[in-house]
């Protein structure tokens, strides 16, 4: 039993090891102050959102970008409420989606799709705030790079709670895998509230055809078609002012549910590499929690435990700590805590994901 759970930690230290190289092989872009070329149509797909797409719908206008090279589509997947938009200083569209798949967000930016103009699509979430250089520093990288796909980094706005700060610690371990990910050429994830590609790459993917089954998944599935048909032109934009801001779920059923959803698209994944870490990583956290319950039982001595439990969380700590300092410039928070309660509940994510439903946006959801 010891041996065999200090064979799966060596492997995930090497598979995080490996990511953390990856991380550091993605440089920091910057943008050169160039002028705005690129038009793009912003994307953002809703569902009862009259408290978060006012600040949203701000941060757009606080963007330090041409109005005239950007236009801003809503998508309606069907509100409680019609949303009503106070008038603003860009052109803006609400539509109602137009349901044809079990996949409500895919099927709200299919339907975008067929009103866009401009060449470049960017989607966010409805519970964002964009920062005023994001579209400028897309375009830059755009101009200066053969690309059609990039994604982009995600980080939340957090209030000095656990539930928040742990919340911080997951999208953190999540953006340096996806970050590492690029730089190890085994690109697979990407976040959907900073997502920019080109229509022309849309259409020639077929858009989310082949997935649209999978209630989630609009941007890693996209992007791993993207990968296998046009592997250099999928690029990752590791720029401090492309940053976007989201909120963390407000209770823990929530962010439980919430990482259901994204756990429970893994086993479709089409990425060899994508699957493999997947299994790696709960492995690996689920040998903590077995070890975790050896200890408590006596079967496994201290030294034994707490060797493993330094030679993980020291690995974690890394990548952890590289990434955090990318995303938001502070102190990891309530690090020691979070890093103890992770594993069970990383764990009891993917164990469920396997079998449970989930709810999402007053939907629920079977596997």
């Amino acid at each position: 039993m010891i041996f065999g759970l200090f064979e799966i930690l060596t492997i995930y230290i090497i598979s995080i090891s490996s990511l953390i190289q990856g991380f550091f092989k993605v440089k920091n872009y910057q943008n050169k102050g160039l002028s705005p070329k690129t038009s793009f149509t912003i994307i953002v797909p809703f569902r009862n959102e009259e408290e978060n797409l006012p600040e949203l719908l701000n941060s757009f206008s606080n963007l330090n970008y041409p109005t005239d090279l950007f236009e801003v589509i809503l998508v309606d997947d069907s509100s409680n409420e019609k949303f009503q938009s106070s008038i603003v200083n860009y052109q803006l569209s609400i539509i109602n989606n137009i349901r044809v798949s079990n996949s409500p967000k895919k099927d709200a930016i299919t339907t975008a799709m067929q009103h866009v103009k401009t060449n470049w699509v960017i989607t966010t979430d409805a519970d964002c705030i964009v920062p005023e250089n994001w579209l400028l520093t897309f375009d830059n990288y755009i101009q200066e790079n053969k690309v059609s796909m990039l994604a982009g980094a995600v980080s939340y706005d957090c209030e000095n709670s656990f539930l928040h700060h742990f919340q911080q610690l997951d999208l953190t371990s999540l953006q340096g895998a996806t970050i590492g990910s690029f730089g190890l050429g085994k690109r697979f994830m990407c976040n959907g509230a900073n997502f920019a590609y080109t229509k022309s790459m849309f259409q020639s993917l077929s858009g989310f055809d082949g997935n649209d089954k999978i209630a989630s998944g609009d941007d890693v599935f996209l992007l791993q078609k993207a990968v296998e048909k046009f592997p250099n032109e999928v690029h990752y934009l590791k720029a401090i002012e492309a940053i976007v801001l989201t909120k963390p779920t407000e209770n823990w059923k929530s962010l439980f549910y919430q990482r259901v959803r994204w756990a429970a698209k893994t086993s479709s994944y089409k990425s060899a590499f994508g699957k493999f870490l997947g299994i790696i990583v709960f492995f690996g956290n689920l040998s903590f929690v077995i070890a975790f319950f050896l200890f408590l039982l006596r079967i496994w001595h201290y030294p034994f435990f707490v060797l493993f439990a330094f030679l993980k969380f020291t690995t974690d700590f890394i990548l952890l700590y590289k990434t955090n300092q990318f995303l938001t410039k502070t102190r990891i928070k309530s690090l020691l805590l979070s890093s103890l309660f992770y594993p069970f509940f990383s764990s009891a994510v993917a164990l469920y994901s396997l079998f449970g439903s989930y709810e999402w946006k007053d939907r629920r959801f079977i596997k």
